[in-house]
């Protein structure tokens, strides 16, 4: 998902243009005019390393110009000459930050990554400037405090209410001494998310397992065989095969090998990845804390936590807590449930150890396909990648009426990557949708949502329309056979289409609240929603054929498939929630002097009773949604707190039909409201209630 790392920076007017040599020929900088390409997609191969800062510089000078006309502009204050201009500062800027952070976290290199950490820190001492602006935020604070005095409609009133706690929560309200130490803290904070996530990448590329005995790799898919050794010779190996830490390799060890000892030496390098020599994070997670914690006093808060949970929907970390109890609690009987069921089965297998964690996801394998008969090598061959992207654009079709057309000309930044033109149900174009899915070195791990372009109403009415893109780290075709998904990697790819959807359809006239720019805590709830129509039956019977045969997926392996679907639910709600209470806790902390990372990762562990058999979905070195940034930090709760609406919502779909189209209209009109409302009237306007947890404890079997 999205970090949050514009600010209020977005696009505006056409900028200057600057010429900067090339040889003896002068070339224009591609970011210093608006794209000559369909939709305004970034002319990838035009752009070079040497653009990047004379196009970010120009970039800054042209907002800083734009905020001086606000702020010198002696008429009142209205939202037409404030907040407007505010949301619309330097076109320049925007192109610039959008590519290189886009680049950086999916297709980076030694020279990008480096004019990132030289870029990323101006970026932040420029938002910092501009939000403790007195001027500026003279002008915001005149508009606040007379909202009630003028008819304002209620998306400019959110937007007015908006920009004045933005400001406050960057420090305006401060003395000038108060003011700049908290732009030093911010410029400190900025430098360490860079090294954390730069020893974060260099750390997973680094490891891996070398097997030079075929025996060893007994229990293992052929396609993950085949993966690990073009692996192996892309390492200069050939005749091994290596593992490494992309979640394909990992998982696949982890739930198929029969080599034991392959298991835990997988295990163990996840579980301590980061942790060693110049890559090692515990030190960068000290000095964030420290930073964060004296952030949030400065600005008047007990701890981070609290700073970080106050403008969102829980307003504390004692509710977000509270809401994770009650999930964490039930999930965690129902993991010794299903630790005593693994057990019992390896000990009728003539075993004579305890489940240990690198025996967790491959007994529960082993209990799937002795409970439900299903086999992921069976399922598989139905989950080719292209498949599974025609049904997510089905659903999108059956739900919305949206259509997708391939744009093969289309620029990219990468050969995996394919480019869509959408069309809404009138044919009229909606947006550009990217998708990019194959694990690669220059990759960072995960799967995310983010947008090249947002979506916006010019003053003179025309509409701009965005640019999205999906982002997966899926095994990648072999030689004999397409990349073929397990089930999560197909839960997966539903959920973050479902991000791309409400970045998609959004029709917000402002920047600031388009698509995803909502609470954070509710910024799931279209993503966890539209997982549901992964495995729908009727759903399946569009999308999922096999890759050699075209022969539909059997009636059988559906029922199986939902039969299952409940599976190990214990476990993977136990790590979620988890992780989350850890990140509440470090939140929490106001460390005086260094703290032992692993040393408070057992207390916290110790505290909540997490069942030996497993840890935290993320430990801390390699927790990039907390650590890496500030955009999920003391926020990933915000995942299960999402799921209790989606869950909820869905609850609705069930009973009245999967594709009624009087709930996918409403579904399309939250989709569409970006941030202009409140999340909760706009949940409350689609399902006539407030959301309660227990739609999502039944759906994932934790209660009767």
């Amino acid at each position: 998902m999205k970090p949050i790392i514009y600010g209020f920076c977005c696009m505006a007017a056409a900028g200057a243009v600057l010429l900067s040599g090339c040889g003896k020929q002068n070339r224009e900088n591609p970011f210093m005019k608006a794209y000559d390409t369909p939709y305004g997609i970034p002319p990838f191969e035009d752009i070079q390393i040497s653009d990047y800062e004379p196009a970010f510089d120009a970039g800054i000078a042209e907002a800083k110009a734009a905020i001086d006309s606000i702020t010198s502009n002696p008429d009142a204050p209205t939202f037409a000459n404030t907040i407007l201009p505010l949301d619309n500062l330097s076109p320049t800027l925007d192109r610039v930050v959008s590519v290189m952070f886009a680049l950086t976290e999916a297709d980076g290199s030694p020279e990008l990554t480096e004019v990132n950490e030289k870029l990323m820190p101006r970026y932040t001492a420029f938002t910092d400037e501009m939000m403790m602006n007195q001027a500026l935020f003279d002008r915001v604070r005149v508009l606040y405090e007379n909202i009630d005095t003028v008819n304002q409609p209620l998306d400019e009133r959110r937007a007015i209410n908006d920009t004045y706690t933005a400001f406050v929560r960057r420090g305006a309200l401060l003395s000038p001494d108060k003011q700049n130490e908290l732009k030093e803290v911010n410029t400190k904070l900025t430098d360490l998310y860079l090294k954390y996530n730069k020893n974060l990448l260099a750390a997973n590329n680094a490891f891996e397992i070398v097997v030079d005995n075929k025996d060893a790799l007994a229990g293992l898919p052929s396609t993950t065989i085949d993966n690990a050794a073009a692996e192996a010779k892309a390492r200069g190996k050939e005749g091994k095969w290596v593992f490494t830490l992309h979640a394909p390799s990992r998982l696949a060890v982890l739930q198929y090998a029969d080599n034991r000892d392959l298991r835990e030496k997988m295990w163990k390098g996840y579980t301590t990845n980061a942790t060693t020599g110049d890559n090692d994070n515990r030190p960068v997670i000290n000095d964030i804390l420290k930073l964060r914690a004296k952030k949030a006093a400065l600005l008047g808060y007990k701890n981070f936590a609290s700073y970080m949970t106050a403008d969102k929907m829980a307003k504390t970390p004692e509710a977000a807590e509270a809401l994770l109890m009650k999930i964490f609690v039930p999930a965690k009987a129902k993991v010794a449930q299903e630790v005593a069921t693994m057990q019992q089965l390896s000990n009728d297998m003539g075993n004579t150890f305890s489940i240990e964690p690198w025996d967790y996801y491959y007994f529960a394998e082993k209990v799937r396909q002795r409970d439900f008969a299903l086999n992921e090598a069976e399922i598989r061959p139905y989950f080719a990648v292209d498949s599974v992207r025609n049904g997510i654009f089905a659903m999108a079709n059956r739900l919305y009426g949206l259509t997708f057309e391939e744009m093969p000309d289309a620029p990219k930044y990468h050969p995996d990557v394919k480019v869509y033109d959408v069309r809404d149900e009138n044919g009229e174009h909606l947006a550009v949708f990217m998708t990019d899915y194959f694990t690669r070195a220059s990759k960072r791990q995960g799967a995310w949502m983010e947008e090249l372009k947002t979506s916006w109403v010019n003053p003179d009415g025309t509409v701009e329309r965005p640019i999205i893109y999906n982002v997966g780290n899926f095994a990648p075709p072999t030689a004999d056979a397409p990349a073929l998904l397990s089930i999560d990697d197909v839960q997966t790819m539903f959920h973050e289409f479902g991000h791309a959807l409400h970045g998609m359809l959004s029709r917000v006239p402002l920047k600031s609240q388009s698509g995803t720019s909502v609470d954070r805590d509710f910024v799931e709830f279209p993503s966890q929603f539209h997982e549901h129509w992964a495995f729908d039956p009727e759903m399946l019977k569009v999308y999922a054929h096999h890759y050699k045969t075209g022969e539909l997926i059997p009636d059988s392996l559906v029922t199986k498939i939902n039969a299952a679907s409940q599976h190990n639910m214990g476990f993977m709600t136990t790590e979620l929630a988890g992780a989350a209470l850890l990140d509440l806790n470090w939140g929490r902390l106001n460390p005086d002097g260094d703290v032992d990372v692993d040393a408070f990762e057992k207390q916290v562990a110790e505290k909540l009773g997490m069942p030996s058999q497993l840890t935290f979905r993320y430990r801390s070195p390699y927790f990039k949604h907390i650590f890496g940034d500030d955009g999920y930090a003391s926020g990933y709760y915000t995942y299960l707190w999402a799921e209790v609406f989606d869950a909820d919502a869905y609850e609705l779909f069930r009973e009245q039909g999967v594709f009624n189209p009087e709930l996918a209209g409403k579904i399309k009109h939250i989709l569409e409201s970006g941030a202009s409302q409140d999340p909760m009237e706009l949940y409350k306007s689609f399902a006539g209630r407030t959301p309660t947890p227990d739609a999502l404890l039944h759906q994932r079997g934790l209660v009767d």
